[in-house]
C-alpha cells in the first residue's frame, strides 16, 4: 500500500512501535544438536506440545507433490528419547507427507538434552519464523507456556520476540467462541474479524455478526460499528480513502479500532479500548 502524503502519514512510524526480532539466541534456547542424519520414519513420535495442530489438506497435497519430485530439503528438528526412539520438535508437515507418500527414512537434525520447554519454544519460534501457525494455534502455543511452565505474558514475549500486547490480543482469542474459533483456523475469517468479534460482549450477538461476516454480509468496519452500538441506519458523512487507508494500517499496527476525525488540516485520533488491560497494554505500546 502506498503511503498518505501530507501530515498525517509523517507522525506514523513514531507511533507505531518497530517489530521485534525474534529472540532465538537465549541461554535457554541454544541447545547442542548433531548433524544431520536419515532416521526412520517409524522411531518419530509427535511432540504433544506441537504447536500446529491444523493441516489444511491442500497445502499436504502441495507438499506431497514437491517431496516427491524433490525430496525433503528441509531436516526436520528431533530430540532422543530414552527408549532409543525421537520426539518430533519441529517438522510435521515433513513427517505427515512422508509417511503418506511411504518414505522409510527422513532427514533430521537430533537436538541434545531438551527440556519441554525447550521443545515448546524451537517449535513454536520455527513455525513463527516460517509463517506457519495461524493464529489460534499461536494464541494455544502462547497459552501452553502460561499453563505449562507457570511464565508471565512479559516472560513468554521476550521469549518468542514480540510485545507483550502482542501476546496478550492473541491470547485473548481462546476466549471466542469454538466455531469462529475454527473458523479462524481454516482462514474463513481473519484476526481483524476476529479481534472484532471480541469487542462484543453479548454472546448472541457476536455469534449473529460471525455468521454475517461468513455470509459475506458484515465488513470489519461495519462489525466495528455494530459493535459499538452505533445505529443501523445511521449516516456517515463519506470518508477520505487516504484517511480510510491509515486508519486501517493503525488498527492493524495496534490490534484495535482507530478512528480519524478531520476538520481542514487538524483533527484528532480516537483510539479503541475494550478492557482495563487493553488500555494499559495500548498505554505501555504507545510511550515505549
Amino acid at each position: 500500500m502506498a503511503k498518505a502524503k501530507g501530515g498525517l502519514g509523517r507522525g506514523l512510524s513514531s507511533l507505531i512501535p518497530p517489530k521485534i526480532a525474534p529472540i532465538v539466541g537465549t541461554q535457554e534456547a541454544v541447545v547442542a544438536a548433531t548433524p544431520e542424519s536419515e532416521i526412520k520414519i517409524d522411531m518419530i513420535v509427535e511432540n504433544p506440545h506441537q504447536p500446529r495442530t491444523y493441516f489444511a489438506p491442500a497445502d499436504l497435497e502441495d507438499l506431497v507433490g514437491s517431496i516427491k519430485e524433490h525430496g525433503i530439503l528441509q531436516p526436520l528438528l528431533v530430540t532422543k528419547k530414552d527408549d532409543g526412539n525421537y520426539e518430533l520438535i519441529a517438522g510435521e508437515r515433513r513427517l505427515r507427507s512422508a509417511r503418506l507418500l511411504g518414505l522409510q527414512t527422513v532427514p533430521a537434525v537430533v537436538r541434545a538434552d531438551v527440556s519441554e520447554q525447550q521443545k515448546l519454544e524451537l517449535a513454536l519460534i520455527e513455525n513463527i519464523q516460517r509463517a506457519d501457525l495461524n493464529a489460534v494455534e499461536e494464541a494455544q502455543a502462547y497459552n501452553s507456556f502460561v499453563e505449562l511452565f507457570s511464565l508471565t505474558q512479559e516472560q513468554v514475549a521476550q521469549r518468542i520476540g514480540k510485545s507483550r500486547s502482542y501476546v496478550a490480543n492473541i491470547i485473548r482469542l481462546l476466549d471466542l467462541e469454538t466455531e469462529i474459533q475454527q473458523a479462524l483456523m481454516e482462514g474463513k475469517i481473519t484476526r481483524s474479524h476476529a479481534r472484532t468479534l471480541l469487542s462484543e460482549v453479548d454472546q448472541v450477538r457476536r455469534l449473529e455478526m460471525f455468521r454475517q461476516m461468513l455470509a459475506g454480509k458484515l465488513t470489519v468496519r461495519q462489525a466495528e460499528a455494530k459493535a459499538s452500538g452505533a445505529r443501523p441506519g445511521s449516516k456517515k458523512r463519506p470518508q477520505d480513502a487516504n484517511i480510510r487507508a491509515i486508519e486501517d494500517e493503525l488498527r492493524d499496527a495496534l490490534e484495535t479500532k482507530v478512528e480519524l476525525k478531520m476538520s481542514g488540516t487538524s483533527g484528532k485520533m480516537v483510539i479503541h479500548f475494550y478492557s482495563k488491560d487493553d488500555l494499559r497494554n495500548l498505554v505501555k505500546r504507545l510511550i515505549d
